[in-house]
């Protein structure tokens, strides 16, 4: 699947892990106990547990480890079904969520969103083995085929959702439907980011860095093009970094052009504790410009991951407890 080649790896490792490795039977076994129990009584409002709820037509569905069988599991047998992992703390949640509801509701019910609050339905988020919010996770026939981490640029997305639904469309008959009877409804792409990805998919991260800033300029504050202009700065310095400098950054722990290209490519290959650990390894050997210049790349790394991964909550903490 299409991803911003600086988050590749993680997501890589992510669908990898998923792929044919996660048994959604227990949650089936457990709602189907559910469904045994007598429902309680409902209240004024008619809420309550009870048993599965019948599966909702729209393209945006609130699942919950009772529905989840039947929202999730059975529906995915006709449709692709995207699982969005989610919490009402998570700030790049409420930046992906919105972004994937339209796009569902724009597909004409080909796909469908199902929305699981990990807060309240922490089984779930255990079973799929997610580390971090927001992970989506798609689902076909059952079972997870794909998935990735973290708030991606809408672009991306939609290449991601694209290459799922072409992959699928003989498998299943609610994408066939979906198209058959007029296909999704196109909005117009931002042509701002138009630009930023046609220059980032040639190969031009100069361009791309340079329209994302143009987008800033007039909007600081939006975070698909904040996450993807991390990403442009990181792919272009990974792709150009010297291949041995690992090498060379082992042999000579004072050679700190080494150090940053070593981390750089420590993270493209999702080794992602050992790049933070050198680059504050090497923070705690530096003083003046260069421990700068060392904290200042370490915090570009951080800015391609959730802020909530452990892994850059633990290298936060070692770099404050490196500096002071």
């Amino acid at each position: 699947m299409t991803q911003p080649r600086g988050s590749a790896a993680k997501s890589a490792a992510l669908s990898a892990a998923l792929s044919g490795a996660v048994d959604l039977s227990a949650l089936k076994a457990r709602a189907e106990a559910a469904q045994r129990q007598p429902a309680p009584p409902a209240g004024p409002s008619g809420g309550g547990d009870g048993p599965p709820r019948p599966a909702s037509g729209g393209a945006v569905i609130d699942v919950t480890e009772a529905t989840f069988q039947a929202e999730v599991v059975e529906r995915s047998l006709r449709q692709l079904v995207v699982v969005d992992l989610w919490a009402e703390w998570c700030g790049p949640c409420k930046q992906l969520s919105p972004v994937l509801e339209r796009m569902a509701a724009e597909s004409g019910g080909a796909w469908v969103v199902a929305k699981v609050d990990v807060d309240a339905n922490p089984r779930i988020a255990q079973l799929f083995g997610a580390q971090s919010i927001p992970t989506i996770v798609a689902i076909a026939g059952g079972q997870p085929v794909d998935a990735f981490s973290g708030a991606l640029p809408e672009p991306e997305i939609r290449k991601w959702i694209n290459a799922l639904l072409d992959a699928l469309r003989d498998k299943l008959p609610g994408i066939r439907d979906a198209e058959a009877a007029g296909g999704p409804v196109e909005e117009p792409e931002d042509p701002r980011f138009t630009e930023a990805e046609e220059a980032f998919e040639r190969g031009d991260f100069a361009a791309a860095q340079a329209a994302y800033e143009r987008i800033l300029d007039v909007e600081p504050a939006n975070e698909l093009a904040k996450n993807a202009l991390a990403q442009v700065k990181f792919t272009a310095r990974a792709e150009n970094a010297d291949p041995e400098a690992r090498a060379k950054a082992d042999a000579d722990p004072s050679d700190l052009a080494a150090q940053l290209d070593a981390a750089d490519l420590e993270i493209a290959a999702n080794e992602v504790e050992a790049g933070f650990k050198r680059l504050v390894d090497t923070v705690r050997r530096t003083a003046g410009e260069d421990r700068n210049r060392v904290r200042e790349h370490l915090v570009a790394l951080f800015d391609l991951f959730d802020p909530a991964d452990d892994r850059v909550m633990k290298a936060r903490r070692d770099l404050a407890s490196a500096l002071f």
